[in-house]
């Protein structure tokens, strides 16, 4: 998967786990966001969830091996 960066396979793990950890901060707070009222922002939520989708979508194809695209 990391053939463009030039990334020896043996720092393949652990660049995974550092992308999961940073798109899954990411989506934890997006979708978790309220403002001073108590309402969900659409713009947070939005990007919450994109950051979800390239959480599982690493997670289950990269690191885990579960599906193939």
């Amino acid at each position: 998967m990391l053939n463009f960066l030039n990334i020896p396979p043996e720092y393949e793990l652990l660049v995974n786990l550092v992308f999961l950890a940073i798109t899954g901060a990411i989506a934890w707070h997006g979708i978790r966001f309220r403002d001073d009222e108590g309402n969900g922002v659409f713009v947070h939520q939005l990007f919450g969830c994109i950051a979800g989708l390239f959480f599982f979508a690493v997670l289950f194809q990269d690191v885990l091996g579960i599906i193939q695209f």
